[in-house]
């Protein structure tokens, strides 16, 4: 699992420097023919990460339940985004996984609930959840990269 914690970490260093490096406008921006922005994609990956390691494990949450609900699956992107928020999604980006680094190591996702991803992969356990999430990290960084190069 090293190198599934390593994509992250590098994945997550990427997210964190584009909410550093673009402006409000760039980052809250909803191109015609897109249904989000770089930030809700940004803060998507954040929360699902949670929900799949956490939630499905019965663990603690290490996130503010109002960036779940407002960013979870199933979500309408807004333009209606407080500097607030920015900052607390990047100041939690690399540090969520770091602790779901150290709970793996440690043991502490001892339960799953099953869960049938919406494409069509079932998630059993932990290890599953890693791998899965690496996956949909990827989906959604190919989705910023495109709306990146539209917003600037």
């Amino acid at each position: 699992m090293n190198l599934i914690f390593e994509t992250a970490f590098f994945n997550r260093k990427f997210l964190r420097d584009l909410l550093e490096e673009l402006s409000y406008d760039e980052l809250t921006m909803i191109p015609k023919k897109f249904n989000n922005s770089i930030f809700w994609n940004i803060a998507h990956i954040l929360v699902t990460q949670q929900l799949l390691m956490y939630e499905f494990s019965r663990l603690p949450k290490t996130i503010d339940d109002k960036i779940i609900e407002k960013f979870r699956k199933g979500t309408k992107a807004t333009t209606n985004i407080s500097l607030e928020e920015i900052e607390y999604v990047k100041k939690h980006l690399i540090p969520v996984i770091e602790k779901t680094q150290d709970d793996y190591k440690n043991g502490m996702f001892k339960k799953y609930t099953p869960y049938h991803t919406s494409v069509n992969i079932s998630l059993n356990n932990i290890d599953d959840a890693l791998k899965f999430n690496a996956f949909h990290d990827g989906i959604h960084l190919g989705v910023i990269l495109s709306l990146k190069k539209i917003v600037l």
